[in-house]
């Protein structure tokens, strides 16, 4: 069954003196369960692809269907609550809360969509598996890269999404770490049936997916 669906995505970007295409007619599907790498040279519009599909922008045209539900047939709360109970993002950045700490940065999407009714015990396994439960009171900046990148991964998970985007997860860590990092995407991915693409420039990376994607 696919999960994603896109169709003929255009996104062009204009001034007074250029235009910049930064999609121009890309369709892809993804089958449910798929580790797919998005690879291609900078600025060929890796990004923009994987913020549309995840409902964070949105295509001059054409169109995108998560499990068959058609973004652009939501509005924009409908769409944040479609993204948030559905799809989970890792960036490069790893994009944690400074002023919180590991355990409540993880908790934080389960907070906004079910309130007070947080799956403990899931958050608790999550950061157990991630070599996380021991410095959940930590904040970001007394955490290593690796660490940080883990304890956003937790974060992605912690709603339990058929979906994961990550875009270059690994570009702010050394080699090893980014072997251990992907290593942990694929396990998770497999241990709670998601579908995985990430997008990254590192071909080695790239070569251990199930697929690979070229824009």
């Amino acid at each position: 069954m696919d999960i994603i669906k896109a169709m003929n995505l255009k996104k062009y970007y204009t001034s007074d003196t250029y235009e910049v295409r930064a999609l121009d007619g890309v369709s892809l599907t993804v089958e449910d369960g798929e580790f797919i790498a998005v690879v291609g040279t900078s600025g060929c519009g890796k990004t923009t692809l994987m913020n549309i599909l995840g409902g964070l922008d949105t295509p001059d045209f054409g169109g995108v269907w998560i499990r068959n539900t058609s973004l652009k047939d939501l509005n924009k709360e409908e769409r944040t609550i479609f993204r948030r109970r559905n799809i989970g993002f890792v960036f490069q950045n790893y994009s944690l809360m400074p002023v919180l700490n590991v355990y409540d940065n993880v908790a934080l999407p389960v907070t906004f969509d079910k309130g007070s009714h947080v799956d403990r015990e899931h958050i608790r396994e999550l950061l157990n598996e991630l070599g996380l439960w021991e410095k959940r009171k930590r904040y970001p900046s007394e955490l290593s890269g690796g660490q940080q990148q883990r304890a956003a991964i937790a974060r992605a998970l912690a709603n339990k999404p058929a979906l994961l985007l990550a875009d270059e997860p690994t570009g702010n860590l050394d080699s090893k770490t980014a072997v251990e990092v992907i290593g942990l995407l694929k396990a998770s991915s497999q241990k709670y049936h998601q579908t995985v693409l990430m997008v990254t420039h590192n071909e080695a990376l790239a070569q251990s997916c199930d697929r690979i994607i070229r824009i």
